[in-house]
C-alpha cells in the first residue's frame, strides 16, 4: 500500500501561485535596468543625452534707442557718446553702474561719431547697431563695452584684424549692408540740431513733466541726482523737452 502524500493546504499553493507570478515583473525591470546601464557605459565619450529643442523667440526687437535700467522710470538719460572717444570710453563704466543703482531710470543711448575719428567710429557703431539688430538690448550695449575694451580710440579703432568674437553670419550680413548708417547718421543730425556740442553728454528727462536738461561733459551722480530734483520740482527749463526719435533701421 503506497504512503499517503501529505496534502498542501489551499493556502500555502495559492501563496506559491502569487510568488510564481511575481518573478516575471521583476525580472523585466531588471533586464531593463542592465541594458540602460550597458548602453550608458558603451556610449561614445562626450556623447550628451538627446535635449528638448530650444523654443525660437518671435518677438519683435523694440529698438533703436537702446537702453538699460527701468524703461518705466521716471527718469530716462540720454547719452550722447562716440565709440571712438576716450572720455566716453572712461565715462560708460560709471554711468552704467550709477543707472544700475537707481530703480527710477532708464539710459538710452544716442550715436554721435565725430568727424574726426572716422570711418573707425562710424564702422564700430554699426557693430553695435547689427549687434543689436539681431539680439535686441542686451547685444548692444555688450558689443558698446566689447568695443570700448578694445579700441585704441581717438579715430584709431580697433587692432588690424581684430574680429568681433560674438560675430554672427546676421551680424556680418548687417555690416555689409550699411542698413544700420541711415539710424546712426539720423541719430547724429539730432544731436547736433539738439545743441549737443561735446561728447559724453547727458539729457536728463522728467517723463512725468515732460522737461529736460542737457548736460555737457562726464557728469557726476551727485550733479545727475540735483538736475533731476531740479526737474522733478518745476525748476528746468521752461519749454517742453520731447524725447529722442526712434530712429529704426529700414
Amino acid at each position: 500500500m503506497k504512503p499517503k502524500r501529505p496534502s498542501i493546504p489551499i493556502q500555502v499553493q495559492a501563496y506559491r501561485r502569487r510568488r510564481g507570478r511575481l518573478h516575471w515583473p521583476l525580472a523585466l525591470v531588471a533586464a531593463l535596468v542592465a541594458l540602460l546601464l550597458i548602453w550608458f557605459v558603451s556610449r561614445p565619450p562626450g556623447e550628451s543625452l538627446p535635449q528638448p529643442p530650444t523654443p525660437v523667440s518671435t518677438a519683435q526687437v523694440d529698438g533703436p534707442p537702446w537702453q538699460m535700467g527701468n524703461p518705466e522710470g521716471r527718469f530716462t538719460l540720454t547719452l550722447y557718446a562716440d565709440l571712438e572717444c576716450p572720455f566716453c570710453r572712461e565715462y560708460f563704466p560709471q554711468i552704467k553702474r550709477w543707472v544700475g543703482s537707481n530703480a527710477d531710470v532708464a539710459l538710452r543711448w544716442h550715436h554721435q561719431p565725430l568727424a574726426a575719428h572716422e570711418p573707425a567710429a562710424l564702422t564700430e557703431a554699426r557693430l553695435a547697431e547689427c549687434a543689436a539688430e539681431a539680439g535686441g538690448h542686451a547685444e548692444f550695449w555688450q558689443a558698446v563695452e566689447w568695443v570700448y575694451a578694445h579700441t585704441r580710440s581717438d579715430g584709431q579703432g580697433l587692432p588690424d584684424g581684430l574680429r568681433y568674437p560674438e560675430s554672427t553670419p546676421a551680424i556680418e550680413q548687417c555690416m555689409a549692408s550699411g542698413r544700420a548708417d541711415a539710424a546712426i547718421r539720423a541719430q547724429a543730425a539730432e544731436a547736433t540740431k539738439s545743441g549737443v556740442t561735446a561728447t559724453p553728454s547727458l539729457r536728463v528727462l522728467d517723463r512725468h513733466t515732460g522737461q529736460a536738461i542737457l548736460l555737457q561733459g562726464p557728469v557726476e551722480g551727485d550733479a545727475l541726482l540735483s538736475a533731476m530734483d531740479m526737474l522733478a520740482v518745476g525748476e528746468g527749463p521752461a519749454a517742453q523737452a520731447s524725447e529722442p526719435p526712434n530712429t529704426s533701421m529700414q
